[in-house]
């Protein structure tokens, strides 16, 4: 039997349409959020994207500032990327914003429901990270 792949590509197609601000966007302050600062080389490795595509990302955190440049806290020689208090406060929103509009739409889904769903995303990512040769959920 074929599996229903196409199903789930429609299906995540209309996540995208909820967030304030755009996906790599988010990916890249919660990275920094979780990992602390970072160079262009540590995020280009974090993420499997070259320095341009990451240069791009970050120049806009920049200009909107939600990131600030930093020596490197341990004493390299590479600059770091860390939050500001107004990436810290916008990621902070968004994440509450994405958990009320979470509990919106499965108001009416039971607790082990919502457990399973989570279970099958993990599972998802994992696969999906162990395809690339890292782990998951990432330290």
């Amino acid at each position: 039997m074929e599996k229903p792949t196409h199903l789930i590509e429609f299906e995540t197609m209309l996540l995208g349409r909820h967030r304030h601000y755009d996906r790599s966007a988010h990916l890249l302050l919660r990275r920094l959020h979780g990992s602390g600062p970072m160079s262009i080389g540590q995020l280009s490795d974090a993420f499997g994207l070259d320095v341009s595509t990451l240069n791009r990302h970050t120049s806009a955190l920049l200009r909107a500032g939600l990131v600030e440049r930093i020596p490197d806290p341990e004493g390299g020689i590479a600059r770091k990327f860390r939050l500001t208090p107004e990436g810290e406060r916008s990621l902070t929103e968004e994440r509450e914003r994405n958990v009320r509009g979470l509990e919106k739409v499965m108001a009416d889904w039971s607790p082990e429901d919502v457990t399973a769903f989570a279970d099958y995303l993990r599972r998802f990512n994992t696969d999906i990270e162990r395809l690339a040769g890292r782990p998951w959920p990432r330290t």
